[in-house]
């Protein structure tokens, strides 16, 4: 089967796609072969903001020259990757609390794990 630029495709997932450059068609074809993932879907997730935190958002995102949606999008990685490094750090601080032999920096250790649980 003929593509619109001329050359012959066959199988199932592959696409061409030709742009005209004024004398001259440029042409590619596109091939899925199955290694490749499928792009990420996008879930649409509807939240309140209470107006304060919601004029923040509209704030920083004009900041950054960028839309509400993703400046969202960023302040939630952010906080992600903030709750992994702290939930990492907790287990780290944890394991030498158990191998601790020494009393005061038993103690000390244990202190720090009770402010990282219930705060200062």
């Amino acid at each position: 089967m003929k593509n619109r630029c001329g050359s012959f495709v066959s199988g199932v997932d592959q696409f061409s796609a030709c742009i005209d450059l004024g004398p001259k068609l440029v042409c590619t074809i596109l091939m899925h072969t199955g290694d490749m993932k499928a792009a990420e879907r996008t879930v649409r997730q509807s939240i309140s903001l209470p107006p304060k935190v919601a004029a923040q958002v509209r704030n920083m995102a004009k900041a950054r020259k960028l839309s509400a949606s993703r400046m969202l999008l960023e302040l939630v990685e952010n906080g992600i990757e903030t709750e992994k490094r702290k939930q990492q750090e907790f287990f780290e601080l944890a394991e030498r609390f158990r191998n601790e032999s020494d009393p005061e920096t038993a103690k000390r250790l244990g202190d720090q794990l009770g402010r990282m649980v219930f705060g200062s």
